[in-house]
């Protein structure tokens, strides 16, 4: 194929119905698009079958995650700039593209790039893909087997990208910007620890204790006792070795148990930190009633979670393609409302919701940074597809939550009192006990 790029160029803009907005390289090392804007790198010929029999996200996902394209440029302005052509258009039909096309124009601009991309059929899915999956959603077994997808991919990785507070979640940004991801991610574990007013001997229950990280903060500088719940192996014994060294053992203990099987309740508090997207919405007024159980009258709960714009009609709602088979394997959004919706019918009283939609993409982007500072490294200790899994993933979900695609709140809730009172301060913002 001479001239592969402006081949490649002129059939993509004829299905696509509009200009590319990033340039092209292929794979015989022509050029063709826009001067100055990102570059898309077709390294390899399967691209092309792995786009046109799995149109949309999922194709470019795996094309991505194999190697067979890549970006050179500012990543974050080409996701932007591709998300307009691929996304909000509309992703094709399953079962190819060839398939979905009735248009004959259109048709055979889809068997030019098919026959340019090879006769043979597409490559199997990089080994990065969770493809088997049975029973139905949202069991403990099935949710373990996730939460082990995502988390058990080694703690040496995610030491690199998060840096050393290991907290995988929304940090809490200074107005100034002067502080540090470290300090960001400090100041949001001492402002959920002051949202939950606790105190020495209190005790707190932290459902996805990930790494241990808020169960050391509030046993370090509350005095709290602390149980950590995770489902991930790896998180547990790190988490454990981090406390035995800061001789924390006797206030801290980390179990690997599914939440629904926390039974030595009430605690005074409970944080749940990143850790409800895994619910499903299947379970998640069982996760409300569960925490409601689990508190002790007057307790309060912080839920720290994800949340999506809400549909139209929410019955379309689907989980993104390359989240659930790269990312976050049978992972969930619910819209704000929905989620203090369920905390309300289980009996809890939601004093205060905080958004922070844009201390999000902060922290997203000093993760790609942290990634990409020490790349070579990222992919020796895990796989190079994996590697770009992350890049990816965190990169795109950078630039959904500045576009407002998705944000995240911190919701307080309450187990109220038989007298009504909540034990909350009038002027609760300040968030003193």
């Amino acid at each position: 194929m001479a001239d592969a790029a402006m081949r490649l160029t002129s059939l993509a803009e004829e299905l696509l119905g509009g200009p590319l907005p990033v340039r092209v390289r292929a794979w015989d090392g022509s050029e063709s698009g826009p001067e100055g804007a990102p570059v898309l790198v077709v390294r390899h010929r399967r691209a092309l079958r792995r786009f046109l029999w799995r149109p949309g996200e999922l194709g470019l996902a795996r094309a991505w995650v194999a190697g067979d394209i890549d970006i050179e440029g500012d990543l974050y302005q080409a996701l932007d700039l591709l998300s307009g052509v691929v996304w909000e258009r509309g992703d094709a039909p399953r079962g190819g593209l060839l398939r979905a096309a009735r248009d004959p124009r259109l048709r055979s601009a889809a068997a030019a790039l098919l026959k340019a991309g090879g006769t043979l059929p597409p490559p199997p899915p990089p080994p990065e893909e969770v493809r088997r999956r049975s029973g139905p959603l949202h069991t403990k077994t099935r949710d373990r087997q996730a939460i082990s997808h995502h988390y058990d991919v080694g703690n040496d990785f995610y030491e690199l990208v998060l840096g050393p507070s290991m907290v995988y979640s929304c940090a809490y940004w200074g107005e100034e910007g002067a502080a540090g991801l470290a300090d960001a991610q400090r100041a949001k574990l001492d402002l959920v620890c002051r949202k939950l007013g606790l105190r020495e001997g209190d005790r707190l229950l932290d459902v996805g204790c990930g790494w241990g990280s808020m169960a050391l903060h509030a046993a370090r500088e509350y005095g709290a006792r602390v149980v950590g719940v995770t489902l991930s192996t790896e998180q547990a014994a790190y988490a454990r070795k981090r406390i035995a060294e800061e001789g924390l053992t006797d206030r801290i203990e980390i179990r690997v148990q599914d939440y629904r099987d926390v039974r030595d309740g009430p605690y005074d508090a409970i944080s749940s930190i990143g850790m409800a997207e895994h619910v499903g919405q299947v379970r998640y007024r069982e996760y409300a009633d569960r925490l409601f159980t689990l508190l002790r009258t007057g307790g309060r709960l912080l839920n720290h979670q994800i949340a999506r714009r809400p549909e139209k009609d929410e019955a379309a709602y689907h989980v993104d393609e390359f989240i659930d088979r790269y990312v976050f394997p049978d992972g969930e959004l619910s819209p704000l409302g929905r989620t203090v919706g369920a905390l309300e019918d289980a009996g809890f009283e939601v004093r205060d919701v905080e958004a922070i939609r844009e201390h999000y993409a902060r922290t997203l982007r000093a993760w790609v940074a942290n990634l990409e500072a020490d790349w070579d490294r990222a992919v020796g200790l895990t796989s190079p597809g994996r590697a770009r899994v992350w890049r990816l993933y965190m990169a795109a979900s950078a630039l959904s939550f500045e576009r407002n695609r998705i944000g995240v709140n911190q919701v307080l809730a309450v187990r109220p009192r038989d007298t009504g009172d909540s034990g909350m301060p009038l002027r609760s913002r300040a968030w003193a006990g």
